[in-house]
This record gives structure tokens, sequence and C-alpha cells, in this order.
């Protein structure tokens, strides 16, 4: 039986509630959270040097948004998948985070077990490219 490798996670959001609750449902058996940042510009820079396999990102920072850090990251980490998070059900916000990359979307107040089938399939769809690159 082959082993499957904990996927990496990087949380990016500026409320220490919300990064400390993500991180609890999120570490686990199936993930590592590797790192957190508070800010826009933090964020991006460990996602630079940590390489994770999926970044949650807060869309609302006071620095930098997640719409901003969400570009910069695709143009670097082209097979990080990048959750935004958000309590905004804005349709402009969701489809400029899709075309800015965005893999999907964890929304606020956080559900655990949504949370938790959303890192499920944004990791099968990481999975797959790379078994096929």
């Amino acid at each position: 039986m082959a082993i499957i490798k904990k996927m990496s996670v990087l949380i990016v959001d500026d409320n220490e509630m919300t990064r400390t609750l993500l991180r609890s449902i999120i570490q686990g058996d199936s993930y590592e959270v590797v790192g957190e940042a508070n800010n826009g510009v933090l964020g991006l820079e460990r996602a630079l040097k940590l390489r994770p396999d999926i970044i949650c990102l807060d869309v609302s920072m006071p620095d930098k948004d997640g719409l901003e850090v969400l570009l910069e990251i695709k143009k670097d980490l082209e097979y990080t998948m990048v959750l935004m998070v958000t309590a905004s059900r804005d349709t402009e916000t969701v489809r400029q985070a899709i075309k800015n990359g965005a893999s999907g979307f964890i929304l606020k107040p956080f559900v655990m077990g949504t949370v938790l089938d959303t890192l499920e399939s944004v990791s099968m769809k990481l999975r797959e490219l790379i078994k096929t690159k």
C-alpha cells in the first residue's frame, strides 16, 4: 500500500481567532499546517518560502487584500491550490477570485465537515495534476 504524504497548508488571515480555528480543523492525519501569516505581505513571503500544497487565504486584509496576493502566488506557485477564506458571498469577489486562480472557497462561519470536504476536493485535484506532469 502506498503511503500518501500529508498535504502542507499555509493559513493567511489577519484574524488570530480565524487562524486558530482553521488550524484546529485542518491539522491532522491528512494535512499539516506548515505556517501562518497575519497579513498579505507576510503571507506572500511565507508562501514563496514554504511552497505549500494548499493556501487558505483571507479575501479581506488591511495591508494587501487576498485577491492581490492570489495573483502574485499563482505567478510563482502554479501547482499550489489556493482556497479563499471569506464571509462575503459577493458574486464579483467570487468571480475575481476565480479569474485570479482560486481553487475554491471556505466560507465563514466555518463548518468543520465542509472545510475538510473542500480541502479533500482540492487535494485530489492536486494529486491528479502532479500525476500528469
